[in-house]
Order: C-alpha cells, then structure tokens, then sequence
C-alpha cells in the first residue's frame, strides 16, 4: 500500500510541475502579444468640441432697425428666401410723405413766379435797344448840328478877322466890322449851345443805360432768390425722400431669413432693435470652438474629424466627415475658433443648414499604446503631491 502512495505522490508532482511550466508559457506569450501591441501598434487621439455648429462661408447680414418708427407693414418669415432689396419692413412714414407733398407743391408754384420776372426783363432789354437806337439817331444829328455850327462859328471869326484888317486900312466902316464881329459871336454861342446840347444827349443816354441795368439786376437777384426757394425746396424732398426710404427696411444681400423677430402691426420698434438676420447663399463649414490647449499646437490643417449633428442622432444617420481647414492664432473669451471644410461626399441623409449645433472630433495623432502609458507616467510623476498623496501647495 505504501509503494501505491508513492506512486500516486510522484505521479500528482509531475502533473503539477508541467501545469505550472504551461501556464509561464501561456503567460509569456500573452504578455509578449501585449507588449508587442502596446509598442507595435497605433490608436488615434482626438480633441472633442461640443460647441460645434454649421455656418456658410459668407458672413450672415444682421437686420436692424435704422430708427424708432411704428411697424405699418412686415414680411418677415422664418425660412423666407429673399433678394438684395426686398422690402422686409415697413415704417410709418405719413408725416415725411405729407411734407413732401408741400414742398412739392411750393416748388411748382416758382415757376410761375419767375416766368413774369423774364419776360420783364425781355421787355426791359427790347427798351434799352430802341433807346440806344433813337438816342443813337438824337446823339448823330446833333453832332451833325454842331458839325455844321461850328464851321458856320470859323467862317464869321475869318470874316470877322478880314473885316478887321480893311478896317485898320479904312476900307470899310466901322459898323459893318461890328455887325461881323457880333454875327461871329452868335454862330460861336450857337455852336456851343450845339454842344452842350450833344453832352445832355450823351449824359441821359448814360443814366437810361445805368436805370436799365440796376433794373435788370434787379429782377436778376429775384430769378436767384427764387431759383434759390426751388433749390431748397428740391434739397428738401430728396432730405424727405431719404428719410421715407429709410423706413422701408429692406434685405441687404440675397439669402434666406433667421432669427426673426416676432413684429405686430403698430407696434414701436426701436433704433438698432434686432429684426432679423439674412443667411446668404453659399458653401457651408463647421465652426468649432476649442480649449486653447486642446487647440494650440495640437490641432493643424488638413487633420481629419467627424462632425454629429445634435438634432440627427449618429446611430441612426451617422455622422459628417470634414477636414480642419484654419486654426485660429488668438484666444477670445477663453477659447480657440477652428474651422472644417465638409468632405465633398456629406451624408445625404441629413439636410444640412446654417445654424445646425453639433459635436466634433478631431483626430490629432496617432501614437502606440505605450507612449499613451509612458505619457500618462510622466504626468503622474510630474505632478508635486507629499508622500500622503496631498497636492503640494
């Protein structure tokens, strides 16, 4: 019986040596296929947004209102597709359209107001030329007048001069040399009063040209001034008129209308209220905002990412694939602004639209698993903590 235990004993220390020697074996194999996976192979590292969103490649149009006015009219809808200058609302402009009317009104009354002041200072100047005319007539026979006057005057003064001389020589009396002397002196006074009259002609001539032209600067200034009403006036409706455009609120560029406000006829709008905003028409990208370390030096152009959409769940439509594009260089409000361009071959199933909120991933790098383990070692060791596992402070 005692040889039957020994056997049995030899037996059960054999069977346990080689359980143990195959169990080494298969712990070896398995951690060298761990070790080998760990440095061999590769897994990808993403940086995570949830503040994601869809957003043409144009700037969207915000609609505002340019003044305070009451809503007289409004065509505002969500969704509404609209071109540049469609009116979106209307302000009551009654009070500048009633000016307009006057101003107008007093415009065209000018008019006829300067017509009669031209058609004087046509007569006026129709006047002056049948003056000049018979003046000039009156101012050519007294001169003619005078002509003749005067070569009358020298031949009595040369006849007088040769009576004189025969009278020094007692050739004749002395009443005829008188009598010439005296005919010599009335042809002189003749030929003077001649020229004086000629100087009057000349000098009334001078004052009727001078009436006649303050007469037509006269009416001149009131064609200015009048002219000068209309002007106003005309700068006037063009002030009018631009202030009634201005309450005809109107699409800046061709799109589709978003965020509309919600407007009742006669109710106040006030200066720079938000009415609306215009989304134009064009390519749509993902905007996403990053932690600045998540962002900075980690997140590079052309880095593949999937986009999902929050209002289209991903296990049933699946997500969007895109590429990073631009990362932003600035923080602004403690984040990072990155943008994606979408794959040319989006999901068909999911209709895309500016404003859409969403998650995206990008994918950042691609390492081994144990650079992951060796990175998450450093950390571990590069943190201060005291020997109770307290954070130094």
């Amino acid at each position: 019986m005692s040889t039957a235990f020994m056997r049995t004993l030899r037996s059960l220390e054999t069977d346990g040596w080689r359980a143990s020697i195959l169990g080494i074996l298969i712990a070896a194999v398995l951690l060298g296929l761990w070790i080998g996976w760990a440095f061999l192979s590769t897994v990808a590292r993403y940086e995570i947004s949830d503040a994601a969103r869809l957003e043409v490649d144009q700037a969207t149009h915000l609609v505002q209102a340019p003044m305070i006015g009451r809503i007289v009219a409004s065509r505002l809808a969500l969704g509404r597709e609209v071109d540049a200058g469609d009116v979106l609302v209307e302000l009551d402009a009654n009070p500048e359209k009633l000016q307009i009317q006057e101003a107008r009104t007093r415009s065209r009354m000018i008019d006829p107001q300067i017509e009669p002041i031209r058609a004087e200072i046509a007569a006026v100047e129709q006047a002056r030329l049948r003056e000049q005319q018979a003046t000039e007539a009156a101012l050519a026979e007294a001169r003619a007048r005078l002509q003749e006057a005067e070569a009358q005057a020298k031949f009595t003064e040369g006849d007088a001069a040769r009576l004189a001389q025969l009278h020094s020589s007692g050739l004749i009396a002395e009443r005829d040399l008188i009598q010439a002397r005296a005919e010599a002196e009335t042809r002189r006074a003749a030929a003077e009063s001649l020229r004086l009259a000629l100087h009057r002609l000349e000098t009334e001539q001078r004052t009727r040209e001078s009436d006649r032209d303050a007469q037509v600067k006269r009416l001149q200034a009131e064609i200015r001034a009048l002219e000068v009403q209309k002007t106003t006036a005309g700068a006037g409706i063009d002030r009018l008129q631009y202030e009634v455009e201005r309450r005809y609120i109107r699409a800046p560029v061709a799109g589709r209308l978003a965020d509309v406000a919600i407007l009742r006829i006669g109710s106040v709008v006030q200066e720079g209220d938000r009415l609306a905003s215009v989304v134009p028409h064009g390519a749509l990208k993902v905007i996403a905002l990053f932690a600045p370390p998540a962002a900075l030096g980690r997140v590079r152009a052309g880095q593949p990412a999937r986009l999902r959409l929050h209002g289209f769940p991903w296990g049933q439509y699946g997500s969007l694939g895109a590429t990073v594009s631009d990362v932003g260089s600035e923080v602004h409000e403690g984040l990072v602004r990155v943008e994606f361009a979408l794959s040319p071959d989006a999901n068909p199933r999911i209709p895309l639209q500016h404003g859409l909120p969403g998650t995206i991933e990008v994918e950042v790098e691609r390492v081994s698993p144990a650079t992951l383990i060796l990175r998450a070692a450093g950390r571990l060791l590069a943190s201060p903590t005291t020997s109770s596992g307290i954070p130094l402070q």
